[in-house]
């Protein structure tokens, strides 16, 4: 049976030349969002203004598409992530079987292809637009293969790779960003690099590895002990890329060195692990690397690509870029030089005291702008019944003294040692492993020269304890009260179980005192923070008590006429907000959470629609009605 499925009928297809004729040519340029970011800056800003603060309160639903169950569903970070892209007029989605093109002012399949032995990235399709002897092509990945099909038809192009498939030999789950004739692909398996392929071919044409592999190389020297040997972190995860086509620059992102919570075996700084590597996007060709934190011990991933905007600072066009970070600060850079545009402290932070542990004695800290997130914590910060419920705020109590109580010193706060026998002793680290920020990322209004970004305060708590040995080395690990993978909310799990974060849903609500969720805007121009406003309500709470914010997953997007429009937060819910000041303008609910990146177009028929993908089944979620998952669109009447 053919894997592709076209849409329209035989019978239909000689009235196929009838229908071209009477349809409006496709809305192009402002109309599309031709990317997961929209542009190669990562901006997600749409220069469309039909829909608008006055009116936003108006948008309905008007049509929605199944994307089937993922097969990750009920994981960590399991359901679908997914960001469509619409260009020349057709929408082209992932379900969690197959790739699809859809009308996108109806949902209308147009063809549909089955992707064999596995499933498709749950995040995002790229789309090049061919040349003068290729057709245009929609590029995505399954585990670590690059498949390459036939915008117009769906089938798989016979001349990329064999018969449309190219070996990555790593996997990666993201979406492929396209740069000219080059389609960049990260890493979510060792060893950690990012790498460019022929768009016509499939060929390789270059990686830049994360760990240096040669004592010549930049960064090698921060790898003590050859700690650089056998290295499996430092990948390249982000669902996305960012790149200034006037400089040629990509701006590559890596993550934490192996294990997370350890670095006895990598003394050092530990180059190009948390950085941030700005290379020649069609060479690999290094130019500045800028690393937001020494020798991580706290799973401080870079979670998404930096923003990229041009703005005006005492007079000067700045060409800056924007990381908002799990640590709970933003960093702000120049993009020619890697240089701090407001300023970035060396301070000095607590030592860890795990034996064979040399952790670095201070972290680079923003001076601007403040931070984005909760990076301390005190004891009055435990919530109350005051501000929740009563059984919530017995339990977060409890878990405090089952944890021996809690250690911090403010931000980059080690985990504390705990010896075998030893009475429970614990870090409560703001944020905690999952951020601050995320991979949902930035979105920016050029206008205004505001960068917007979704954070949590979540916190990690536990201690590092030894877990045997191996090859005469000794390892060590984090635990807790509740187990490994812990938070400081209202779950509960064993200290030898997989923590207390595994199947706690919706109802874990952290244990400090809200907000436990924002939507921040920073405005670039000052480095101040412009306003800051709670993202999603607790609806089990008493009304006066609900604007709690939310745990969330998935990002902003922005429009010319002054909205960012989100869903994100954990309780299933989509928004719009006033751009300027924060004022939530529009809300509906979802089936499920929208744990992914919404987009904006403008459709044949001239109206501007706004989509998302609703499909979260991680640890954030409930389990959700059997077929919820769906992708889902709304217009004005």
């Amino acid at each position: 049976m053919s894997r592709i499925r076209l849409a329209l009928v035989l019978a239909a297809a000689a009235l196929l030349p009838i229908l071209h004729a009477q349809e409006p040519p496709p809305p192009t340029g402002a109309a599309e969002w031709p990317m997961y970011n929209r542009d190669p800056m990562g901006t997600r800003h749409s220069p469309l203004t039909q829909i608008t603060p006055a009116n936003v309160a108006r948008l309905r639903q008007v049509w929605s598409y199944k994307l089937g169950k993922s097969p990750d569903s009920g994981g960590l970070t399991g359901g679908t992530e997914f960001t469509p892209i619409v260009v020349r007029g057709v929408m082209y989605a992932a379900t969690s079987t197959s790739v699809v093109a859809l009308a996108p002012e109806t949902g209308r399949e147009i063809w549909k292809y089955d992707v064999p032995m596995g499933a498709p990235s749950k995040r995002g399709v790229g789309y090049w637009p061919g040349d003068g002897s290729s057709p245009a092509r929609i590029l995505f990945t399954s585990g670590r293969r690059l498949i390459a099909l036939d915008a117009a038809t769906g089938r798989p192009v016979a001349e990329f790779g064999a018969s449309g498939f190219v070996d990555m030999t790593q996997v990666y789950n993201g979406s492929p960003t396209i740069y000219k004739n080059v389609i960049l692909v990260g890493t979510n398996t060792p060893p950690g690099s990012v790498r460019g392929f022929n768009a016509r071919t499939g060929a390789k044409l270059w990686e830049f590895r994360a760990i240096p592999q040669e004592a010549e190389a930049p960064g090698f020297e921060t790898w003590e002990n050859d700690g650089w040997k056998d290295q499996a972190g430092a990948i390249s995860w982000a669902f996305s890329m960012t790149i200034d086509p006037q400089r040629n620059t990509l701006y590559a992102i890596f993550d934490s060195p192996t294990p997370d919570y350890y670095g006895g075996y990598r003394h050092g700084d530990n180059v190009f692990a948390n950085s941030v590597v700005a290379l020649d996007a069609e060479t690999g060709a290094y130019k500045w690397h800028f690393q937001t934190t020494h020798h991580d011990l706290w799973d401080y991933d870079i979670p998404s690509p930096p923003g990229l905007l041009d703005v005006t600072i005492d007079g000067r066009l700045v060409p800056v870029l924007a990381i908002a970070h799990k640590t709970g600060w933003m960093y702000v850079l120049n993009r020619d030089t890697g240089k701090p545009v407001f300023g970035i402290e060396e301070r000095p932070v607590p030592a860890s005291d795990v034996p064979g542990e040399r952790s670095s004695p201070t972290q680079p800290i923003p001076v601007k702008p403040g931070p984005i997130a909760r990076v301390s914590y005190t004891p009055e910060d435990i919530v109350t019944a005051a501000e929740t419920t009563a059984e919530h705020a017995a339990f977060c109590k409890a878990l405090e003294q089952r944890s021996g109580g809690f250690y911090n010193e403010g931000p980059f706060s080690p985990y504390r040692y705990r010896a075998e026998g030893a009475p429970p002793r614990s870090t409560i680290l703001f944020p905690g492993s999952v951020g601050g920020a995320n991979w949902g990322g930035t979105a920016s209004d050029p206008s205004l020269g505001y960068i917007f970004v979704n954070t949590m305060d979540e916190a990690s708590i536990g201690w590092i304890e030894k877990r045997g040995s191996r090859d005469g080395r000794d390892l060590f690990n984090r635990n807790s009260a509740v187990g490994a993978t812990s938070r400081f909310q209202w779950s509960d799990g064993k200290p030898d179980g997989g923590g207390n974060l595994v199947g706690s849903g919706e109802k874990a609500w952290p244990c400090q005192k809200p907000p436990w969720g924002n939507l921040v805007a920073v405005d670039l121009k000052t480095g101040d923070i412009a306003w800051r406003v709670p993202l999603g309500i607790t609806e089990q709470l008493p009304a006066a008590r609900q604007r709690t914010g939310r745990l969330n997953m998935g990002g902003p997007i922005t429009t010319a006429s002054g909205l960012v429009f989100i869903a994100a937060s954990n309780d299933r819910r989509f928004r719009a907000f006033d751009s300027k000041t924060g004022k939530e303008l529009w809300v509906t609910p979802l089936e499920m959470n929208g744990h992914a990146v919404p987009i904006t177009y403008q459709g044949r028929d001239g109206k501007q629609y706004v989509a998302i993908s609703a499909g979260g089944a991680s640890a954030l979620d409930d389990p959700a009605p059997a077929g919820a998952e769906a992708l889902v669109v709304y217009a004005l009447p």
